[in-house]
């Protein structure tokens, strides 16, 4: 069994974002990456922070936004017309999930296309979701990008593999699936979901699956045909009674490891490449600006 490193993998791939970025400052390009968090939800924090602390280490600049639980959709909407206008911000992310009385669909809507370095505006999504040939649209939505980079560079041969995607998340699942069928990847998709029934007879089915949807062990050994790739990505937090700290739970029985050629564990495996992935459309968006291709 191939163990997937996200962690190493990631730090390549910050080893050449720092390269491009200081490439574009020689060139007097410099980077920002803006953040808008909403309230005080403690894995979204630590994200956050986690990301910006990447940005340090390869050169871009970052800023962030934070706004107390309470706020409310015009309070995100006019950070996000903040960030849109402001001329030191490359590009900037709106942590989800926000508090329930703020509007998503409508926040994601407002962010420039241009500046969505998540890939999550229905722009940027109907560009994934309308383009099958030629190059690859940017940006694209970090999960997905991370996963198929990873099992890249890892030996996971994506082209005419079947992949099962199990969930369908704004983040991940979903955009994933659009990202699999274009041609630069070139897999057959099977596109499973809360209705799906008998979900062990398609995962068996798959070279490859991809376990999105948040439900702690749901992928256990028998449901995976043996040499497949497995990427846990869903996450659960449970709060373990020997520390009093969240433990993060994925999707996938980690005896599932037996069975499988490559695997991505939960985590150290597609949260790192997901970082990292964002600093890629960071860069990209920088490079695009730069050449007047926005």
């Amino acid at each position: 069994m191939i163990l997937m490193d996200g962690k190493a993998t990631a730090a390549s791939i910050k080893e050449e974002v720092a390269a491009r970025t200081a490439a574009l400052r020689e060139r007097g390009v410099v980077l920002g990456l803006g953040t808008i968090l909403v309230g005080d939800d403690p894995g979204s924090k630590i994200y956050v922070d986690a990301k910006h602390r990447d940005c340090a280490e390869v050169g871009i600049q970052s800023l962030r936004i934070e706004l107390p639980r309470e706020a409310n959709t015009e309070d995100v909407l006019a950070a996000v017309e903040h960030f849109n206008q402001a001329s030191a911000v490359t590009g900037f992310i709106v942590q989800l999930p926000l508090p329930p009385q703020c509007d998503t669909e409508r926040i994601v809507e407002a962010m420039a296309p241009a500046k969505d370095v998540d890939g999550l505006s229905p722009l940027n999504v109907g560009r994934l979701a309308s383009t099958s040939r030629g190059e690859l649209p940017t940006p694209i939505a970090c999960t997905p990008r991370g996963i198929v980079e990873l099992g890249q560079r890892h030996g996971v041969e994506w082209a005419g593999a079947v992949v099962c995607v199990v969930g369908q998340g704004q983040t991940a699942g979903r955009p994933l699936s659009l990202l699999l069928t274009h041609e630069k990847v070139g897999s057959t998709v099977i596109s499973c979901h809360v209705g799906t029934r008998d979900l062990a007879r398609h995962t068996r089915e798959a070279d490859v699956v991809v376990a999105a949807a948040g439900v702690a062990g749901l992928i256990t050994p028998d449901m995976v045909k043996p040499g497949s790739a497995v990427f846990d990505v869903g996450v659960t937090r449970r709060l373990d009674p020997a520390t009093g700290k969240n433990k993060i739970i994925g999707d996938v029985d980690p005896a599932v490891r037996e069975v499988a050629g490559y695997f991505s564990p939960n985590p150290g495996g597609v949260g790192p490449m997901t970082r990292a992935t964002l600093l890629l459309n960071v860069v990209e968006a920088g490079e695009n600006a730069a050449a007047g291709r926005v």
